[in-house]
This record gives C-alpha cells, structure tokens and sequence, in this order.
C-alpha cells in the first residue's frame, strides 16, 4: 500500500538514528518500516478518536519492543537518542493524522524501554 498523506510520505522516520553505526541500518529500517505499517493502519482503518489511535499506536510500540531486543542482541539499544527519535515520529504520525492532541506517552504506553 503506498501512503497517501504527502506529509507522511515525504517524510524520513528515524532520522537521528539513520547513518549512526551504534543502530544496525537493518534494524533502523526495521523500525522505519514499522512506522510507515502504522500510517498504513491508520489511512486504512480511519480510527476516530484518540482511543481507537492509541490501540494502533500500543500494536506498533509492542513491534519496537521487539526491536528493541533485536538492538540488544546487536550489542545497541533504544538509548535516550533512540527513544527521542521513536517518541517523536509516533507524536508525527499522530499529528500528521488529525491527532495533534494525542498525549505522547498515551501514544507508545505500551513501551518497554
């Protein structure tokens, strides 16, 4: 499925972890393809509150729970870099959606890191 919200779809995910060698590039567009599955969601489901948003947004936090064991196996992790990067592309997606006032710990409560 290709993304239709031209701001989504022109923007780079994950770009203060891209080009670090400390993020396996593997992982890091592992991470980007979970954002872009999210906005797929998203345009594909329509949620229409913030409720419905945040059961999307749980199911991709749980997919970075998994990346986040995948870094450490890779001998990284989702540092405080990382986790700034993760938190803000998911309060993008967010906004970018119609959601500007989804609470940005809401979004990725589901979080173990």
């Amino acid at each position: 499925m290709t993304i239709e919200n031209a701001q989504v779809a022109e923007h780079e995910f994950l770009n203060e972890m891209a080009g670090d060698r400390y993020y396996p590039a593997h992982l890091v567009e592992r991470g980007r393809a979970v954002l872009r599955a999210l906005c797929e969601r998203i345009e594909t489901e329509r949620p229409a509150g913030l409720g419905e948003l945040y059961v999307l947004t749980h199911s991709a936090t749980e997919e970075f729970n998994l990346l986040g064991e995948a870094l450490d196996e890779a001998d990284s992790e989702i540092d405080t870099v990382a986790r700034e990067a993760i938190g803000q592309d998911f309060a993008f997606v967010a906004a970018a959606y119609g959601f500007a006032g989804a609470d940005r710990e809401e979004l990725i409560a589901t979080r173990e890191w």
